[in-house]
């Protein structure tokens, strides 16, 4: 001992949880999490948690032709509302409806969902009030969550801050693919409603809030803006099913970053164009409160949020009423707001939104 150098002596033995990373509290949310996980099982999954990757048996004996559909998101800087506010059981039906309406757009039947956490340190009932809310958006999509990560990253993310990433995947019958193909002129364009500003703009949101000293709870229709802010992103995926079976339509478009302005021409022959007609709704008041505090432009509005819009499908003209009542019956507002046209000159804007009288 004599001979050891001071070096030596003053070594010390480092452990992970030393470097920020507790291993017992990752197995602990594991625990905590099973139950809310187990109820979204839906048949097909094999196998529970812990393992390396989730099993799901594709019900390939239900399908000619099965083709697979992937989507992935996230839920964007809505995450630093929920953290200022400490609400934190919502944010996952987020995670869940960002991608799930991504899927469902194609004609796919959500089948299973994963999900990626990551924080600094992690904190077992933040982490699970958010997976709790995943799951939950799970069983609203019809999904089961079979799987996900929990990664602590000290250095990286710091205080309470966490960030979310989902994962999901559906299923379609080859020939029943929606494409938007069969789009044509005279077809109807029927919104439906959105539940706020869902998922996206909240860069823009949160840099209005700043620039005009707004208080998360101020009133707004006998809300708090915090609440009005994070409310979650509504699960279509129930109700197109539902529609799917009745009158499907020829293109489904997700109202999401871009807004109307961007997201429907991603599903639109390039020979057609949307008319879309402003006076068939009305901006609900959190996006009027927005553009008033941020002096917000119309058009820049329209290409940042979904202004009340969650989904903008093109239908058959003869499908228009059944449409509607179908959607009525699984508990959407929804209503026609334009019209597919045939451009008149290639260089013809993709949307054309006729302006408030």
């Amino acid at each position: 001992m004599d001979n050891m150098s001071d070096s030596e002596q003053k070594k010390t033995s480092l452990n992970y949880r030393d470097a920020g990373v507790n291993i017992d509290s990752g197995n602990e949310l594991i625990e905590r999490i099973k139950p809310a996980i187990s109820t979204t099982h839906v048949p097909g999954v094999l196998g529970g948690l812990g393992g390396f990757g989730g099993l799901f048996e594709l019900p390939v004996n239900q399908y000619q032709r099965p083709v697979l559909v992937s989507g992935t998101d996230g839920v964007g800087t809505k995450l630093k509302l929920a953290v200022a506010l400490g609400q934190h059981k919502e944010i996952g039906v987020d995670l869940v409806a960002m991608c799930v309406n991504d899927v469902i757009v194609t004609g796919a039947k959500p089948l299973f969902f994963l999900d990626y956490y990551a924080t600094g340190a992690l904190d077992l009932n933040i982490a699970t009030d958010v997976i709790k809310g995943i799951a939950n958006g799970c069983k609203l999509a019809g999904a089961a969550l079979i799987g996900g990560e929990t990664a602590e990253m000290p250095g990286v993310y710091s205080g309470a801050d966490y960030d979310l990433a989902g994962f999901c995947v559906g299923i379609v019958e080859k020939n029943k693919i929606i494409t938007g193909d069969s789009v044509s002129a005279g077809d109807t364009l029927i919104a439906l409603a959105s539940s706020g500003p869902h998922s996206n703009g909240y860069s823009l949101i949160r840099k209005i809030i700043e620039v005009t000293d707004a208080r998360l709870n101020d009133t707004i229709e006998n809300q708090t803006l915090g609440e009005k802010l994070l409310k979650p992103t509504r699960v279509y995926a129930p109700s197109l099913m539902k529609l799917l079976e009745v009158a499907p339509p020829h293109a489904i478009a997700h109202i999401t970053g871009g807004g109307l302005l961007e997201n429907v021409p991603r599903v639109l022959p390039d020979d057609f164009r949307a008319v879309i007609d402003h006076n068939t709704w009305e901006k609900p008041a959190i996006f009027e409160w927005l553009q008033t505090q941020g002096g917000v432009s119309e058009s820049e509005m329209l290409r940042t949020f979904n202004c009340g819009i969650g989904m903008v499908l093109v239908v058959a003209p003869e499908n228009t009423e059944t449409t509607l009542s179908t959607l009525a019956d699984c508990g959407e507002e929804a209503w026609v707001i334009g019209a597919i046209e045939t451009k008149s000159r290639p260089d013809q804007a993709s949307v054309e939104i006729k302006p408030r009288r």
